[in-house]
């Protein structure tokens, strides 16, 4: 699989330099969030507070109103539930242009529950006037700036750091509002997001060559949660829909799907994957992914239970690295 390394540090200096109104502000994990080659470019454009998220919030506010545009990079678990008021009433009531950069997002650390941002999608829903966006793979992270910069309000960012595979053509960037067709189909419909989408990926080949028709999107803009494309894909299935996302199933992705569905009726089932109602633990991605069924095997498991029975899909079907080649098709390595 082909992997970018650091892919957000250089698409935040290269996308800066057009853009001097962007300023940098960091708690004391510059290095940690690939913040520090801005620092190096631009010192007089990067600010650290040290450990003072609160603070730090309310200095970005500040900043948003003197018509600068800061990014906060600083773990996913910081920007959210340590400093869940100030983002409230410092950035999304006044509707400040100020993007919360959150990086280890879900299950992407081995950090244990104080690292690991799982509820923070739940969290940054219920605030008013907030843009959610999730990436999942290096080409999303690499065109995310351009896609959020003009945004008139604030954004939380869910970031993929150090070394990320690229699924998606370099040439076909993220698309606020818009989710991605990665394949067409009728049986079934699997929405995913973040890392699970490489998991889905596998799986859904693994499906399609027995011969099921999926319809299978990559889901990055959480809130505002309204991609018409996605509705329609939603609307045509005629044996289920599944939702696998690296968040608790309260509140994400799988719960956005479930109000839409709940409102427009489409009269199939929905099936959530994602972390359970628990808190998870420190473990490697593969392994918290398998134990909480966010991976290929658990959407397997799930198509199986849609559709009445098993496939026979053998366990080295599901571990074949995934690229996306310049024609936009996902195909096995």
């Amino acid at each position: 699989m082909n992997l970018v390394s650091r892919p957000h540090a250089g698409a935040l200096v290269r996308f800066a330099k057009d853009h001097p109104e962007l300023l940098v502000l960091s708690a004391d994990l510059t290095a940690s969030c690939e913040a520090d080659d801005f620092r190096d470019a631009y010192p007089d454009r990067f600010v650290t507070l040290g450990m003072a998220e609160q603070n730090t919030v309310g200095f970005a506010g500040g900043l948003a109103r003197e018509g600068f545009v800061p990014y906060f990079h600083t773990f996913a678990v910081f920007l959210t539930r340590r400093v869940y008021d100030q983002v409230a009433m410092s950035v999304a009531y006044p509707n400040l242009r100020v993007r919360l950069v959150g990086f280890l997002p879900g299950l992407t650390t081995p950090g244990g529950v104080t690292h690991q941002a799982t509820d923070d999608v739940a969290l940054m829903r219920a605030l008013p006037n907030l843009t959610i966006v999730d990436c999942g793979d290096a080409t999303d992270v690499e065109s995310l700036l351009p896609a959020v910069h003009e945004v008139d309000g604030p954004v939380y960012l869910r970031l993929l750091r150090g070394q990320v595979p690229r699924l998606f053509p370099a040439g076909e960037p993220l698309r606020l509002g818009e989710s991605r067709e990665l394949s067409s189909g009728s049986d079934l419909v699997v929405l995913s997001g973040s890392v699970c989408t490489e998991q889905a990926i596998r799986a859904v080949r693994a499906l399609e060559r027995r011969g099921v028709s999926v319809a299978h999107r990559h889901v990055s803009t959480l809130k505002p949660f309204g991609d018409p494309e996605l509705f329609a894909t939603l609307a045509g299935a005629r044996r289920g829909v599944i939702t696998v996302e690296n968040h608790s199933v309260i509140g994400g992705l799988g719960s956005a799907t479930a109000e839409w569905m709940a409102g427009q009726g489409p009269g199939v089932k929905l099936v959530r994957l994602g972390v359970q109602d628990v808190f998870a633990q420190g473990a490697s991605l593969p392994y918290l992914m398998a134990k909480h069924g966010l991976d290929a095997r658990a959407i397997v498991r799930s198509a199986e239970d849609l559709l009445g029975g098993p496939l026979g899909v053998e366990p080295d079907e599901l571990t074949a690295d995934v690229t996306l080649p310049d024609e936009g098709r996902v195909e096995d390595l």
